[in-house]
């Protein structure tokens, strides 16, 4: 199967040379790597050309955007730009971010995955972070979540759901959409990656005002919203920002902002998270 892989990256160059040496060591290779350099004010773009001299499978295609890290939108459109730059001769669709280490079999596994089930539509492994000299279980990670780092589309289910939202909660409603097709979203916790940079570490108080919003445009309702909010907050060791995904949510409520799935799609959204829900509390 063929894969292609875009990259969004911004001053990424501590973390680049990592993530492609370890696409470049991968026992079956990416037709494409697109690495897109969004406003890098660093040797991002140098490093990865010297990668692609070598390896002509990578390239580098440059974006200029606003510097202000919202999580979500920033990074899709950069996701997107180089979306523009592939062709359509791909089985696979790979969005990664530019501070992860892969192991070498990653994609040889992804790729077995998705051959051995024609109605699986998304693959992932799992991130781990370096604590006390120790690689362990990045704690934002649910088992039946791929994180919004490392990605794998079928191309049929990536063309169904509509690509990838560029709005905060893009990496949740995707999952969601998968589902509301009957595809199938396979995690593999044998694939450890090493994802060097923690999670939303430099997201400000706007940003966590987003989190709430995307409750909102997911279709959660207020409910579901709350109960998800108090769950993200304490998993992240900072409960008092419950508070701020809940002023998010109404926020957004208030202004009436689109929602990033139809009527239909929010209402079995909604029957779906509430299922968990009950399914995990009386387990």
């Amino acid at each position: 199967m063929k894969f292609y892989i875009i990259i969004p990256s911004h001053n990424e160059e501590e973390f680049i040379a990592l993530t492609l040496q370890s696409l470049v060591n991968q026992t079956v290779l990416p037709t494409k790597v697109v690495v897109v350099n969004d406003n890098s004010t660093d040797s991002t773009p140098e490093i990865v050309l010297n990668f692609a001299e070598k390896h002509p499978w990578i390239s580098l295609v440059n974006k200029t955007s606003d510097a202000i890290h919202l999580p979500g939108s920033k990074v899709i459109q950069a996701f997107q730009k180089g979306l523009e730059s592939i062709d359509e001769d791909y089985d696979l669709i790979v969005k990664a971010d530019a501070d992860l280490i892969f192991p070498p079999n990653y994609f040889e596994t992804i790729i077995q995955h998705f051959q051995s089930d024609a109605s699986i539509g998304m693959v992932g492994g799992f991130c781990y972070i370096e604590k006390n000299g120790e690689w362990i279980l990045e704690n934002l990670t649910d088992k039946d979540h791929i994180r919004g780092a490392l990605k794998a589309y079928r191309k049929a289910t990536f063309k169904q759901i509509g690509g990838l939202r560029a709005q905060m909660g893009w990496d949740t409603v995707d999952e969601l959409l998968c589902k509301f097709y009957n595809w199938k979203v396979v995690t593999d916790e044998s694939l450890h990656v090493k994802h060097l940079k923690p999670t939303g570490a430099n997201y400000n108080k706007t940003a966590r005002y987003k989190q709430g919003e995307a409750f909102y445009t997911l279709g959660y309702g207020f409910i579901i919203t709350a109960i998800a909010s108090l769950k993200l907050a304490l998993r992240k060791g900072k409960p008092f920002l419950f508070i701020d995904y809940l002023i998010g949510f109404w926020k957004a409520k208030s202004t009436k902002k689109p929602l990033l799935v139809s009527a239909e799609q929010a209402q079995f959204i909604r029957k779906y998270r509430l299922q968990k829900m009950k399914n995990k509390l009386f387990r």
